[in-house]
């Protein structure tokens, strides 16, 4: 396998398994770009982010400006004289000088099969929308919001358990045996263009979206409580302030209760009447409190025939 100079770009967790896979092999990663230092913690102090931490622990050099919107920024990637550049959720937009600079342009993984699930949140969109199977593409970066050339795609299949921090860590993994393939056949890889007719956008999540209309069915709610796992976490209002649920089931059975309903509670779930079927929750978290299984949150109280709202 012919040895490539690299610098990669990326930011959080998801970027880590390719990064390290590179560090390992016989590539050389020149230079990693990563975001900006920012306050994290209750005590906002400046935390490295995971991409800078390992960077700074192989001894890589690390760049992290704001932008390439200066000619500064974008001379100091070009004087590196990289073969390519591999990206991983960064989250600046690389104009169009950038992707021109190396010598194989820049590679993006991305966490969803393309052509479906372009955007920002393509893992919890998949989930939330029923998805039988996702995926990550290793794809040649074009101008344009995940629109290049796709180069390899590696198919994973989402299961009634899976929640998006399930997904996330198994794309991650196959997204840096997938890109390790690709720079070992760079040369000779045919590019496949992608289907515009199946694109669909993965918005960005928000807090709001986040709280659950029991008028709905059981498994929307349910691939909802899944993909919003870890964050920003599905809930609901119970006397006046948020319970947020993490993990959900769809139960076979029917119930003619009002929806929102508690319909019953054991240690192992609490069950609840939804628009459409039943739907059973066994981990949750009060405001100020951990996240903790239901066994523990029915220690002292009961919610059995509350109405919550829809």
């Amino acid at each position: 396998m012919k040895s490539l100079k690299i610098i990669y770009a990326g930011t959080p967790e998801f970027a880590v398994p390719a990064l390290s896979a590179l560090i390992q092999s016989d590539h050389e990663v020149i230079a990693v770009y990563t975001q900006p230092d920012r306050p994290a913690g209750r005590g906002r102090k400046i935390k490295f982010g995971p991409i800078k931490q390992i960077a700074v622990d192989a001894g890589i050099e690390v760049q992290q400006p704001l932008s390439f919107k200066n000619a500064d920024s974008v001379k100091t990637l070009a004087d590196y004289e990289c073969d390519v550049m591999v990206v991983a959720a960064y989250g600046l937009i690389l104009p169009q000088k950038v992707l021109d600079t190396p010598k194989h342009g820049c590679l993006n993984i991305h966490g969803s099969l393309l052509p479906r699930w372009r955007g920002a949140a393509p893992i919890h969109r998949a989930i939330q929308s029923g998805d039988s199977e996702t995926g990550v593409t290793i794809m040649q970066m074009a101008a344009g919001l995940d629109t290049g050339d796709m180069l390899l795609k590696v198919t994973c299949p989402i299961s009634e358990q899976d929640t998006s921090q399930t997904i996330h860590d198994r794309l991650a993994n196959d997204g840096a045996m997938a890109l390790l393939q690709v720079l070992k056949n760079i040369d000779s890889l045919q590019p496949e263009s992608q289907d515009e007719s199946l694109t669909c956008y993965a918005n960005k999540l928000n807090k709001a979206e986040a709280e659950i209309d029991w008028s709905l069915p059981a498994t929307v709610i349910d691939r909802t409580i899944r993909a919003f796992n870890p964050w920003p976490v599905a809930f609901t209002l119970y006397e006046g302030k948020p319970l947020r649920i993490f993990m959900s089931q769809v139960l076979d059975k029917k119930t003619n209760q009002v929806a929102g309903t508690i319909i019953s509670e054991s240690a192992e779930g609490i069950e609840i009447a939804t628009g459409d079927g039943v739907l059973s929750f066994s981990r949750l978290q009060l405001p100020g409190k951990k996240a903790m299984a239901v066994k523990d949150f029915l220690h002292g109280r009961s919610l059995l025939n509350f109405k919550l709202p829809s």
